[in-house]
């Protein structure tokens, strides 16, 4: 594997994490069927991401596709992404502890997690603006690292609200915890530089600096 395939990846993980780990609509929704009806419940809403945002980074990789012989709109694109990103990581910074649901949902986790993320206007922003973008541009470096990119985000953005779950059905007190702030700090540090990257980008497609 080289470099900037790893690179792509591991950014792919953070963005994953962060989206898996900040309080949301869809993280909410795992809090509440996983009190109301068990970890499996509030696991099966943790796979929604992977049935709404394929769909979605489906059509965002074709829109992508016409901008990639337009750098200057590319530029453009990559520095609202890194302001995006930068948004995403000072959500994580002033995040605090999860405040636990006590509403009582019904069953059908798969269609209530499908509508919650279809509905939520953060998913169609960040494959428009950051996750399509960071496709197409990771491609440069060879089919491999986009499909690792692809790969990080959505087996961390499960896998994060798989835990959350898990951890919501057995150690309550943890999402309420200092461990649960800090680790929020470190995947925003990880999202400002990731934001700094697509911000280079930019100015790179833009001709501003080389």
């Amino acid at each position: 594997m080289n470099s900037d395939a790893f690179g792509y990846m591991a950014a792919g993980a953070a963005l994953g994490l962060g989206a898996g780990l900040t309080p949301g609509p869809l993280l909410t929704l795992v809090l509440t069927q996983t009190f109301s009806h068990g970890a499996k419940e509030g696991a099966k809403v943790a796979f929604t991401p992977l049935l709404t945002d394929g769909p979605i980074l489906c059509a965002s990789l074709l829109a992508m596709s016409w901008t990639k012989t337009h750098p200057s709109v590319m530029g453009l694109i990559s520095i609202v992404g890194a302001f995006v990103v930068t948004m995403f990581g000072y959500d994580c910074f002033k995040t605090k502890a999860i405040i636990i649901p006590e509403m009582n949902i019904k069953p059908g986790s798969i269609k209530k997690g499908l509508l919650t993320n279809y509905m939520n206007p953060h998913v169609y922003i960040f494959w428009a603006t950051v996750g399509g973008p960071s496709t197409i541009m990771a491609a440069d470096s060879g089919m491999l690292a986009p499909s690792l990119f692809v790969s990080g985000f959505f087996v961390s953005i499960i896998g994060a609200k798989i835990t959350v779950a898990y951890l919501a059905g057995r150690f309550k007190a943890l999402l309420s915890s200092r461990t649960y702030l800090i680790l929020m700090r470190v995947l925003g540090l990880a999202l400002f530089s990731f934001g700094l990257f697509l911000l280079l980008d930019g100015l790179r497609f833009l001709n501003i600096i080389n």
